[in-house]
């Protein structure tokens, strides 16, 4: 009887563990992503890499594209690249640097099948490094899309269309990404934000177009706030604030500035002004340094030691994003400055009825 019992309990075992691997196989053969045994375990998957490709994205600018030739005289003392970025009836517009156009007694231009046409400089400001020009109507192919910073991040993927070294590079693509959004750069006594790229900008590139992949316009190349030893380091100035000026421009107007009237430490740098008494918790912001007599700062009633943390509610955490802001004002506007004095915040409404020179 026992061994009866005991036939029957090894049957069972074995027709367990022949069940236990039929289901196995069964599950593999079914499912043949499903990992096969192992003693380490390890999963293979199946990766597919696709090539990323911007033709369609250039299609939409490149014959808003044009070769800019700056005469003195008969002779050519500069070029560059501009883009079309609007277009009436009559007459096209165009956007490129100040410095490309500059000191010019005749502008050419080329577009993207290579026909010539002179071009009229209706405004430039050369602390912004934008220049608006305008053609016949004729003269070109096409109208640019222009999109907007806002809608674009960091390492999203950008291109440049320009000449660098000439004519016979015209509409080089470069390709890179977005490095960085809200940089600022000071030069020429006012800052400007710029959008960073590791695309390659060369001489012969500033003035043409930052585009993003859906072929807008989304910055204007500058060459002139990069600096010769950095490498993979090119800038643009952001299409919104372009266009702000560019309407002015446009105008034959010029583009003025407001003063305020003050010299200015950022908090991180008080160990060059230890005269200079700021309580130490406190982390950000513009320190006021001297107030000029006679200026819109010194009516407000603004003081040495004040430190300037917004402007209309707007929070500037250092020197370089207080000038753009300010410079967002027009000649004539009121803006309510909110300072820390005596470890206290106080609002004071500034006049701006001064203009930088």
């Amino acid at each position: 009887m026992k061994n009866n019992n005991f036939k029957q309990l090894l049957l069972g075992i074995v027709i367990g563990i022949s069940i236990a691997f039929l289901t196995m196989d069964i599950y593999v053969r079914i499912n043949p992503t499903a990992p096969a045994p192992s003693n380490n375990n390890l999963i293979h998957k199946n990766v597919t890499i696709v090539e990323n490709s911007i033709s369609e994205a250039i299609e939409e600018i490149y014959d808003a594209v044009v070769f800019i030739n700056n005469y003195s005289g008969n002779s050519i003392v500069s070029t560059g690249t501009g883009f079309v970025y609007k277009a009436d009836n009559k007459y096209a517009y165009l956007l490129t640097n100040h410095h490309v156009v500059e000191n010019s007694t005749r502008i050419e231009i080329i577009n993207s099948d290579r026909e010539k046409a002179d071009a009229y400089l209706l405004g430039s400001d050369k602390y912004a490094d934008i220049a608006v020009l305008r053609v016949s109507k004729n003269a070109v192919k096409k109208v640019a899309k222009l999109g907007n910073l806002e809608n674009n991040n960091i390492g999203d993927t950008v291109f440049t269309v320009g000449s660098p070294m000439g004519i016979e590079f015209f509409g080089t693509i470069t390709k890179g990404v977005i490095s960085g959004k809200e940089r600022f750069v000071d030069t020429d006594e006012i800052t400007m934000r710029v959008i960073q790229t590791d695309a390659a900008i060369n001489p012969g590139n500033s003035g043409g177009p930052l585009v993003n992949i859906m072929g807008e316009v989304i910055g204007v190349n500058t060459l002139k706030f990069v600096k010769a030893e950095v490498e993979g380091m090119g800038f643009a100035i952001p299409i919104d604030d372009a266009m702000k000026y560019a309407e002015k421009l446009e105008k034959g107007e010029k583009i003025v500035r407001p003063l305020l009237g003050v010299t200015l430490v950022d908090i991180e740098n008080l160990f060059y002004s230890p005269q200079l008494k700021i309580d130490k918790n406190i982390k950000s912001g513009a320190v006021i340094n001297n107030v000029y007599d006679n200026t819109p700062a010194s009516r407000a009633g603004l003081k040495t030691n004040d430190i300037i943390i917004k402007v209309n509610e707007i929070e500037v955490p250092n020197i370089a994003y207080l000038r753009y802001t300010l410079y967002q004002y027009n000649i004539g506007d009121t803006i309510t400055l909110t300072i820390i004095r005596d470890g206290k915040e106080i609002q004071k409404q500034v006049k701006l009825d001064m203009a930088l020179d």
